[in-house]
Parts: C-alpha cells; structure tokens; sequence
C-alpha cells in the first residue's frame, strides 16, 4: 500500500492545509490501495507562490541545463519502472504486461526526446530586421486524468518544464500514486525548488482554485469534454492561456479493398486497449454495407477471445475498469444500444461470470448501428465497439465526421494512396493509415469538440512558448 500524507510544494514535502484525505482503490479488487492528501485552495495558493517565485531563475537557465535535468527524471523514472508499473496495474486496471510498456515505457520514451529535443531547437530567429524569441509562457496549471496517468501527466510537465515554465500538477485523484512516486523522482533529480509542485484533491476545489487563480498563465488538461467546458469558462476571467485535450468517439474506415480479417481483428484490439479507456480509441468501425455481416461475425469471435480478469495474473488481456461509477455508466450505455435497437452480437451489460470483485466489463460489440445512436455519438469508455455499415465512401466520410468530436480515427486500404486521400477528409487530429503506429515525436490533439491544442514533439513544446519581437 502507497500511502502519502503530503504535498510537494517548493521543493519540500508539506502538510495539506486542510487536513483531509482520498482513498485510492484498487481496480482489481476494490480494496483500498492508497491514500494522499485532499488538497485546499489555500494549498494552491502556496504552490503557485512557489512556481512563480522559481520561474525567473529557472526560464534563464540555458536549454542544455534544462535537458540535464530531464535526463535525470528519465534516469528516475527507468529505475522505478517496476514499481510504477505495479501501482498503473493497480490503480487503472491495465494488466501488467501491457502496463510496464505501456503505462511507464511510453512516458520515459517521451522525456527522452525532450532531451533530445532541446538539443536541437531554436528558441529564436532573425525575420527581417526583427529578432524573433519564443520564451517560456509562465506558470501552468497540468490538470491530468486517470486513464493514461503518468503518460499525461508526463506529455505535459516535461515540455513545460523544457520550454522554462514552472508547474502546479494536479493529477486525477482516482489514480494519483504515480505522481506521487514521480515527485520523489523530480526531487531526486534535484530540480530546483518550486520548479516542480503537486497538489493532490478534487477537480471542483483544486481544479478550479487552479483555473482561477490569476497568478497561473496557463492551463493545460486532458479529460472529458464536460470539464474542458467547465475550464474554459473559468479561465476566460483571467484571459489565460488553456490547452484542452478532450474526448473523442473515432472512426475506423475500412475500404472495400482491406483484408477484412486482419483489419478486423486490429481495430477490436485498439478499441479495447486498456479496457476501452482511451481517448484516441477506434470505437467506431465502418464497413461496406455489403462487408458489415462478416465484419459483425469477426468481430465478435476477436471479442471473445478477449479474456477478462485479474490484470496482475498474466493471463487477462482485458482488465477492470477505473472505478464502479464507470462500470455503472459503461453498462448504461450497453442496454441504451440494446434498448435504442442495436445487435449486440458479443458481450452485454451483465457482469462477467467467476469475479465477484473488480470492476469489470464484458467486452462488447454492437452491430447495425446507425448514426443517429447514442452509442454512435457519445463516448462510453469502456470495451465497447459498434460496427457501422456505409453505403459508399462519402457516406463513410459523412458518418465519421458526424459526431462533435475529432480526436483520431484510421483508415485501412490495401492502396495507401487512396487510404491517405479518405485520411485528409476526416476531420481530426490524428489518422492511423493501415495501423501505423503511435509516433512520440508527432503532434496529438483534437478537432472540435475534442479540444485545441497539441503534444508531443515540437509541437507539445510550442503550447508553451509566447513569441516576443525584438524589433532592431
């Protein structure tokens, strides 16, 4: 059991203001796994004194400094993956040999290339006779949720920290041991003191005291569209700078001419990862009218060899979900297609026969789905497919794009040009060509309704740089 009982605020570990505590449960077993402190806004309060009292000396720092210590969260982190992986498992529910890769690999992957990155980028340029620099945006606010915890939390306090600004993280309370084991990896690394502050409690008290607080410059989060709403509204009293990463219901377009076998069995697969809770997932497959009752049948036999259980046995390829009030509305959403006249052809709402405790789900696949329902248009983030039938490939493209969303989606053709001309018309951030995969240094953001702003790369470290003309 991981329990922390204070903040990380200017370099020192600090008693919470107000004395209370969460429980962190496991997902696996429902039992109590972890505890940290309910943090205050009298909490934030001293945290953000603390980054803006560090920001000055710590943005003139040159590059080179800033990638030292970079590299030695990178050290950090690549020596507790063990233990970071362990808690992920626990926490989330991904099994662990996907979480170790997954959950830990992908962020230590990502801190590298920002060391990497910093070596190489131009914080300034000569335009005409204007010297042009790019200077750190101030003090940000990294609001990150539970899904993918140190994956985003790293996506967003490393560029930061890369770019010269100072940061206040509040993690998702549901799954916020990670960062509490990644702060005593950022104090290890000897990061300067209030360089680096955690404060731990709920979106409604630290999240807003953080939104609001005039002294932050930046908000940058990832989460449901419902909070970025919710962020947005509050930010524009201060006219803040806010990056939004939100929810997505992405398309996979399957052509006429894909190997309907071998796609079939890709898109349930990334539809499933991390039992459905990501937020790039391809949860809606499109099919050929002529193709959607062979594709329904596949899909249901990949689903069914998706095994459920417990993520720390090695056995399980689906693990449980986060928390009971999202098994709760997973469900919902399964008996909303049943009732709205769906073909539930794998799966179902009823839970998984052999484990009483964990929140598990059935991996669940819906057929003769149109997309005028609710489990065509609202994200349900779960492991829960819907196969889609379309008449031609405008109907494809106008039934991909027709939701308020557009965070990623993929395109499978055996004629990669033709696969590349459907990807430009989808409206959103990222497109999988025949299962191309996840690329770190490439942007990742959404379109519409999946929020503005991008990470990873170059990219990732532009959200937090203002441009100053040098006028000469």
């Amino acid at each position: 059991m991981h329990g922390f009982d204070k903040l990380y605020i200017h370099g020192v570990w600090t008693p919470s203001r107000g004395g209370g505590h969460i429980d962190v449960f496991s997902a696996s077993t429902e039992e109590v796994m972890g505890r940290i402190p309910e943090g205050t806004a009298e909490d934030v309060d001293l945290a953000v004194k603390a980054a803006r009292a560090a920001f000055e000396s710590w943005s003139m720092r040159p590059a080179s400094e800033r990638a030292h210590f970079l590299q030695r969260i990178h050290d950090g982190l690549t020596a507790r993956q063990d233990d970071l992986a362990r808690t992920i498992t626990g926490e989330v529910g991904m099994p662990l040999g996907l979480a170790k890769p997954i959950q830990v690999g992908t962020p230590i992957t990502v801190t590298a290339s920002y060391v990497k990155l910093l070596q190489e980028f131009s914080f300034e340029e000569q335009v005409g006779n204007s010297l042009v620099v790019r200077e750190p945006v101030g003090v940000v606010a990294c609001i990150t949720p539970w899904n993918y915890p140190l994956h985003q939390i790293i996506a967003k306090v490393v560029p930061a920290l890369a770019a010269g600004c100072t940061v206040v993280l509040k993690p998702s309370e549901v799954a916020p041991l990670n960062a509490f084991l990644l702060a005593e990896v950022i104090h290890e690394a000897g990061v300067p003191a209030g360089v680096f502050n955690l404060v731990s409690g709920t979106g409604p008290v630290v999240g807003e005291a953080l939104v609001r607080h005039p002294d932050v410059d930046m908000v940058s989060f990832t989460g449901s569209t419902r909070a970025g709403r919710r962020i947005s509204e509050v930010a524009a009293a201060t006219i803040k700078r806010v990056a939004l990463e939100l929810g997505g219901k992405s398309a996979a377009i399957v052509l006429d001419d894909a190997n309907l076998k071998n796609v079939v069995k890709r898109v349930v697969g990334n539809c499933f990862l991390n039992s459905g809770q990501t937020c790039s997932a391809h949860t809606r497959m499109l099919v050929p009218r002529a193709m959607h009752e062979e594709a329904a049948r596949l899909a249901a036999e990949v689903a069914a060899s998706f095994t459920v259980g417990d993520p720390f046995k090695g056995e399980a390829k689906l693990g449980p979900l986060i928390s009971d009030t999202q098994r709760r509305r997973v469900r919902e959403y399964i008996q909303q297609g049943v009732r709205e006249g769906a073909k539930l052809v794998a799966g179902g709402a009823e839970a998984p026969e052999g484990l009483a405790k964990g929140y598990y789900v059935k991996p669940t696949v819906f057929a003769g789905v149109t997309p005028e329902m609710t489990i065509a248009q609202e994200e349900i983030f779960g492991p829960v497919l819907v196969v889609m039938p379309y008449e031609d490939e405008d109907d494809a493209i106008r039934i991909a794009n027709g939701t308020i969303y557009g965070l990623s989606g993929a395109v499978w053709s055996n004629d990669v040009e033709r696969a590349k001309r459907v990807a430009r018309r989808m409206r959103t951030g990222q497109v999988d060509i025949n299962g191309g995969r996840f690329n770190p240094l490439a942007p990742f953001g959404g379109y519409r309704q999946s929020g503005h702003g991008r990470e990873f790369g170059r990219y990732g470290l532009e959200e937090f740089l203002e441009h100053k003309a040098m006028q000469l």
